[in-house]
């Protein structure tokens, strides 16, 4: 799976963003479970910024979420996250090569109606 959360960061704190950000990968990165992890900055809007994650699982993901450490160094960063889903599953990769690998969805045939009935009492 995959974490993408993007950040609105105005111009005079981009680099305090950048040294925080840069802790709260290496915090993620050491959880087990992580697989890749990347920072970067919008060419089009410099003051959007991603910290994007890639995990072995949903499990993996929010078993990182919960760790001290990530608490400690990831969290602080929510303040400037858009608000906005932040999990994706990977449904079609490539491998640099140009072949294409399709995966099966994880989530269960009734995720779209789980909750409905409580969010409508």
């Amino acid at each position: 799976m995959l974490a993408v959360t993007r950040y609105r960061v105005p111009d005079a704190d981009a680099q305090q963003f950048l040294d925080r950000a840069r802790t709260a990968l290496a915090a993620l990165a050491a959880r087990p479970g992580h697989v890749h992890g990347v920072v970067g900055r919008s060419t089009d809007d410099p003051g959007l910024w991603t910290l994007t994650t890639f995990w072995d699982s949903v499990g993996a993901y929010r078993r990182a979420l919960s760790a001290y450490e990530v608490k400690l160094y990831a969290h602080p960063l929510m303040y400037l996250a858009v608000d906005e889903p932040t999990a994706f599953e990977p449904l079609v990769e490539s491998d640099g090569s140009g072949a294409l690998a399709e995966r099966g969805s994880d989530r269960a045939p009734d995720a779209d109606t789980i909750g409905l009935d409580d969010e409508k009492a």
